[in-house]
């Protein structure tokens, strides 16, 4: 698969990416913005997104039941030269299903994740899944 996203920048305060017919606003400013998310957090959202993501495709393969899912994410930086330098997740599930079970998802989330599986390459990444 192919992806592509655009971004520019919009003015001195923020700039906008563009992929598909979605946008996202992007805080690129010194300052920093309340209403947008910097690099580093766009990078974590997309850590997120591929955790839940793999959730939706792996429940229906094992048959999996669950009612939420929520994401939790750390990350520290340090600053010469700058890069992240640790990622910590916490993957919280309402689900009755048993321990095995959740750790099985767990597994299953982390194998077959994309971003997970590129940023484990890059940084420590490290976490859990637990109930609700």
């Amino acid at each position: 698969m192919d992806y592509r996203v655009v971004a520019h920048r919009v003015d001195a305060n923020g700039s906008l990416a563009q992929a598909k017919s979605a946008e996202v606003v992007l805080g690129t400013d010194m300052a920093g913005r309340q209403d947008a998310f910097n690099p580093v957090e766009l990078l974590l959202a997309a850590l997120a997104a591929c955790m839940i993501k793999g959730v939706e495709r792996v429940a229906p393969m094992l048959a999996f039941q669950f009612t939420t899912v929520e994401v939790r994410l750390e990350a520290d930086r340090q600053d010469s030269p700058p890069k992240l330098v640790a990622i910590r997740y916490e993957i919280v599930m309402g689900s009755d299903e048993p321990d095995a079970r959740l750790d099985l998802m767990h597994r299953n989330i982390l194998k077959y994740g994309t971003i997970s599986n590129t940023l484990a390459g890059a940084v420590p990444l490290a976490g859990s899944l637990r109930r609700a």
